[in-house]
C-alpha cells in the first residue's frame, strides 16, 4: 500500500507509533509535530487504507456532504466550503489528503496492524507493533486511533442463517439501488437507520423498521449542553472499566423537521424487536409476521481493537479501564486510545488526539529521565548505515 519512498523511511524503532490516520490520528500527529517530534524519526503513523480519508473513504455516494453529520475541522487547517451535493467520501478524503501533505505528517500505509504487545520492563518497557507484512516496529508509546468502521456489529437472531433474502450491513451499503423492488426491513435504533428509511422510501421502496427499544427522539436545538452531559456519562463508564454504551443510548435520536414529518406520516414507526426470522419473513416480538425480501442491518459498530488483544486490556465487565484524561489506558502506561469512549465523535476525536499527544510526550520525558546514565540502544533504522538521533526534542 505504501510507496517505495515511504518504505525507505521506515525505521525499526520510534518514540511514538500512531495507529490510524483518520480524524483522531491526524489530530494526534499534528500535536506531536507541534511539540518537536520529528516525522519518520521520532514518530510514524500507520494506516490500513489505500489512501487518505479514514472511514469516510468507504461511505456510500448517496451520503453527500450536505447530508453528513458535521465534520469538525482538523487543527490549524480549515475546511473550505465544499459542494453540499458532492459525496462526503470524496470531500473528506481530499481534505485529509491535503492535510497530510500540508503538515508533512509521516503516514505509512501499512495495511492493518496485526498485533501490539508489551516488550521489556522498567526503563526499557515499550511496545512491539507487528504489521500485516510481518514487519515489527518497537515503540515507547502507542496512540491507537483505529475507530470502529472496520468492525461492524451483526446481531444474532433465530433464523438469521436461513433467511433467503438479501442481508446488508451499513458497512456494505452502497445505495438504495441494492434494495430496488425488495420489501426491506431496516434494523437499528440509531440515526443511520432513520436516514436509510427516508432514502429507501424516497426511492419507492417499501420499508419496515425494527428497534430493540422504543425510539428516543430528542430535540437537540432546544437542549443546552447535552453534549457535555453525554461526554460525562461515557467518561464515567470508561473510568470504571465498563464498555461504552451505543451512541444513541446516550444521545437519543435527533428530532429534525424531516423526522417529525416521517413520524406523522407513519413511516418512522418502529415495529419493536425481532423474535425470529423465517426464510422470507420476520416475526416481531408481539407475534405479528411480515413478508420481507431484504434486511438492512443498521446495527452499528464496535471499536476495532482486536490487534490490542495481547495487552489484555479488557476488564471483567468487558470494557477498558481509562484514566481521568479519557485517553490513557490505565493498565498499560504509554498506551493511548483516541476514538474510544467519550472521544468517539469528530469533535471528541480531535480533542482526544491533542490530549493523547500531550500525554505521550509527558511519558517520553519520564522514560528519557529513567534512561539517564544508561546507554540508549535499539534506535536503528531498517537500513544499518543510517543513524538515529539519541536526543528527544520536546
Amino acid at each position: 500500500m505504501s510507496s517505495t519512498v515511504d518504505r525507505g523511511k521506515l525505521r525499526t524503532r520510534y518514540r511514538t507509533v500512531v495507529i490510524g490516520a483518520g480524524q483522531a490520528g491526524l489530530s494526534a500527529g499534528y500535536h506531536l509535530l507541534g511539540r518537536g517530534m520529528r516525522p519518520w524519526v521520532d514518530f510514524v503513523m500507520l494506516d490500513a487504507n489505500d489512501g487518505p480519508g479514514g472511514a469516510w473513504r468507504d461511505r456510500w455516494d448517496s451520503l453527500t456532504f450536505g447530508k453528513a453529520h458535521h465534520l469538525h475541522p482538523l487543527p490549524d487547517f480549515e475546511l473550505a466550503t465544499p459542494d453540499p451535493t458532492e459525496p462526503a467520501s470524496a470531500v473528506v478524503s481530499r481534505y485529509y489528503g491535503e492535510y497530510e501533505q500540508h503538515m508533512g505528517l509521516p503516514v505509512y500505509r501499512s495495511g492493518p496492524v496485526v498485533s501490539v504487545s508489551r516488550k521489556g520492563t522498567g526503563s526499557a518497557a515499550g511496545f512491539e507493533v507487528e504489521l500485516a507484512d510481518g514487519t515489527g516496529l518497537r515503540a515507547t508509546t502507542v496512540i491507537n486511533a483505529t475507530g470502529t468502521w472496520s468492525n461492524p456489529f451483526w446481531p444474532s437472531y433465530r433464523g438469521m442463517n436461513t433467511f433467503t433474502g438479501l442481508q446488508v450491513h451499513t458497512r456494505n451499503f452502497t445505495g438504495v439501488q441494492q434494495f430496488a423492488n425488495r420489501r426491506t426491513l431496516v434494523v437499528g435504533g440509531g440515526a443511520s437507520a432513520t436516514q436509510f428509511i427516508v432514502q429507501l422510501d424516497a426511492a419507492g421502496i417499501d420499508t419496515l423498521w425494527s428497534t430493540r427499544t422504543p425510539p428516543r427522539w430528542k430535540d437537540f436545538a432546544s437542549t443546552r449542553d447535552w453534549g457535555l452531559e453525554v461526554e460525562r456519562r461515557v467518561t464515567e463508564d470508561t473510568r470504571a472499566g465498563r464498555p461504552p454504551r451505543p451512541v444513541v443510548a446516550n444521545t437519543g435520536l435527533p428530532l429534525t423537521g424531516q423526522m417529525r414529518a416521517a413520524i406523522a406520516s407513519g413511516l418512522m414507526i418502529s415495529r419493536g424487536p425481532i423474535s425470529r426470522l423465517e426464510a422470507d419473513a420476520v416475526v416481531f416480538s408481539d407475534g405479528s409476521r411480515e413478508s420481507i425480501d431484504a434486511i438492512l442491518w443498521a446495527t452499528g459498530f464496535r471499536h476495532a481493537l482486536k490487534h490490542l488483544a495481547p495487552l489484555k486490556l479488557r476488564t471483567a465487565q468487558g470494557g477498558i479501564r481509562m484514566s481521568a484524561d479519557a485517553v490513557s489506558a490505565a493498565d498499560q502506561p504509554g498506551l493511548y486510545l483516541v476514538g474510544y469512549g467519550a472521544s468517539a465523535s469528530t469533535i471528541g476525536a480531535t480533542r482526544a488526539g491533542r490530549r493523547a499527544a500531550i500525554a505521550a510526550i509527558k511519558h517520553l520525558k519520564q522514560h528519557a529521565s529513567g534512561m539517564a546514565g544508561t546507554e540508549a540502544t535499539g534506535y536503528t533504522t531498517v537500513h544499518p548505515e543510517e543513524k538515529s538521533p539519541q536526543s528527544l526534542r520536546v
